[in-house]
């Protein structure tokens, strides 16, 4: 298991921390609450999420099989359509090409699991990607567990600083609809949240908004945080990604992180037959019925390129 060092922000060495029961080492500060800047964006992103965790903490006073089921219902609709297939592997990596209607089904999906906007979400997924483990990554744990998982989105000044244009997401910025989404983003998360509370009052705003939003949160947070700390390094990356099997359980394949850092491109992120890859079944089923198309894999002579010696194929 591989761990960068990289000193930086005044840190001494003898201030380094490891995460527990890992060897990654926190080298960087960065405040989460106290001694920094709280801009009115993040105020309401705090207010926001503290909102949905609280709205959740009611599940045991609502409780029903039918909003339990839609609960669970939202959360694979929303994890894999929206977020594992719509956000990442189609917009953020252009993994697998779809016809424009259902690319844009997709991404309203994403919007309304209630984590960004498809350009903010894309543009930051981006910039993880090119400047990983490094003091412009967006939420690396060489800050510390808990800004790697949540308190980056609370930390609208670091993104300021780090990214001021924001310009690694033309392709979406051209379009009107991703345009038009951005700018209206909250109204489309009203309007979602009212039509939950009309239809199914407030059990089912408690079990969908509540329940299903804390638990899409966390799994989507551990992709960042927990998939950079524990699991296994398979691939030569050059970074703390790993290879999570519990996190690519829940999160329907995302958790295959190591895999997916060695080839970013690619639409399949399980790349062995036992690694649960529920994304890719469903590419590969629209593969199969013609909607998807330009779907990357990587070949083997990509994966022999990438092998770092622990991988078993390639000892």
């Amino acid at each position: 298991m591989r761990n960068l060092v990289t000193v930086s922000n005044g840190t001494k060495e003898s201030e380094y921390k490891k995460i527990l029961l890992s060897n990654v080492m926190v080298t960087r500060k960065r405040n989460l609450f106290w001694g920094r800047k709280w801009r009115t964006l993040d105020i309401k992103m705090g207010v926001w999420i503290l909102a949905i965790h609280l709205l959740a903490l009611f599940a045991p006073f609502t409780f029903t099989w039918d909003a339990l089921w839609a609960a669970f219902g939202s959360y694979l609709l929303f994890g894999i359509f929206g977020i594992t297939l719509g956000y990442h592997r189609i917009l953020a990596h252009h993994s697998v090409k779809l016809p424009k209607w259902l690319e844009y089904i997709f991404a309203y999906i994403g919007v309304l699991s209630m984590q960004r906007d498809p350009i903010f979400w894309v543009s930051m997924h981006r910039y993880h990607h090119q400047y990983v483990e490094s003091e412009k990554d967006p939420h690396s744990p060489t800050f510390g567990f808990w800004f790697s998982h949540m308190g980056w989105l609370f930390d609208s000044g670091y993104i300021i600083e780090k990214y001021q244009e924001r310009k690694n997401v033309e392709d979406l910025k051209s379009q009107i609809f991703y345009k038009f989404v951005q700018r209206t983003y909250v109204l489309h998360i009203s309007t979602f949240t009212a039509l939950i509370y009309a239809v199914g009052g407030f059990t089912y705003l408690v079990w969908i908004v509540g329940v299903g939003g804390t638990w899409g949160y966390h799994v989507t947070f551990l992709v960042n945080s927990a998939c950079h700390i524990w699991g296994n390094q398979i691939w030569d990356t050059g970074d703390l990604s790993k290879n999570n099997w519990w996190v690519a359980i829940l999160s329907f394949g995302e958790g295959w992180h190591n895999n997916h850092h060695a080839f970013e491109y690619s639409a399949r992120h399980g790349l062995e037959w036992w690694q649960i890859d529920v994304g890719w079944y469903v590419i590969r089923f629209l593969e199969a019925v013609g909607l998807a198309t330009n779907v990357k894999v990587p070949t083997e002579a990509h994966k022999l390129k990438k092998s770092s010696a622990s991988h078993p194929k390639f000892k």
